[in-house]
């Protein structure tokens, strides 16, 4: 029995069950749905047992899922060009990793997640209101080509919701550390910590959801994902498409004094 994940389920349930777009591979999952009178795509990245590439198998975001998501996005912002009112899209992030293997890198999978984050940018840049909703892990450079480049983002407020630069295990081999001496590490420096209160304290959060049944999501739940969804939208076509914003987190002083010394130095 196929095992669905989280970002499979809300993009179905917030899509309305909509047919997926055609000719795609299959762990990049698009649907077109009406959301508050206007038509809304949102794109999800999902497991597939079947994948080419094993190591994107369990919803990585690999070289299809890179190359995929930069053709919709791009073929999005195509489509709209000439439109006045862009369409939002709404990224559905729910990302263990990017796809770790020898034949990823031989083949360029650097090239394929640059491809599609800047694919989200040009989105953004373009006027499309793009949300991103984290709905559970937001992992590595999976999270940077999958959703991180949105105006805004939207997290559930949940244990299953993870949001980090390295999975445990492997950022306590490189600083040396058990897992257990990095969780207490984390616990006083929220850039390393994993849990999305300490990520939300960095100011790139927009939205942060408390929602019941994450797993197992009804109608309340839905809408209340729908209302938060349509304020962001709101937000980012009353704001300019920068990511400026990200800066005035409690934990970003540093970051803007930096940015600041050097364009007064350049």
């Amino acid at each position: 029995m196929k095992t669905i994940s989280r970002g499979e389920r809300w993009l179905a349930l917030l899509s309305q069950n909509a047919p997926r777009l055609g000719g795609l591979c299959p762990s990049v999952q698009v649907a077109d749905a009406d959301l508050d009178g206007e038509s809304v795509r949102y794109i999800a990245v999902v497991p597939d047992e079947n994948n080419h590439f094993p190591r994107a198998a369990g919803g990585e975001v690999g070289l299809m899922e890179g190359w995929t998501l930069a053709k919709v996005v791009k073929e999005t912002v195509a489509a709209d060009a000439s439109a006045e009112r862009k369409r939002p899209i709404i990224a559905v992030i729910d990302v263990p990793s990017q796809a770790y293997g020898r034949r990823e890198e031989a083949f360029g999978i650097h090239q394929a997640l640059a491809a599609s984050a800047a694919a989200w940018a040009e989105a953004r840049l373009a006027g499309h209101p793009v949300i991103g909703l984290i709905v559970g892990k937001a992992m590595s450079g999976a999270f940077l080509a999958h959703g991180y480049q949105s105006n805004r983002l939207i997290a559930f407020n949940d244990p299953g919701v993870m949001v980090h630069a390295m999975g445990q295990a492997s950022a306590a081999r490189i600083t040396l550390r058990s897992v257990e001496a990095l969780i207490e590490l984390a616990s006083t420096v929220p850039p390393m910590a994993y849990d999305v209160k300490n990520y939300q304290t960095l100011g790139l959060l927009d939205e942060l959801l408390n929602i019941a049944k994450p797993d197992e999501p009804g109608e309340a739940e839905k809408q209340q994902v729908i209302e938060s969804l349509i304020r962001q939208i709101k937000d980012a076509r009353d704001g300019d498409n920068s990511l400026q914003h990200r800066l005035r987190g409690e934990n970003r002083r540093s970051s803007a004094l930096v940015r600041e010394r050097m364009r007064a130095a350049w």
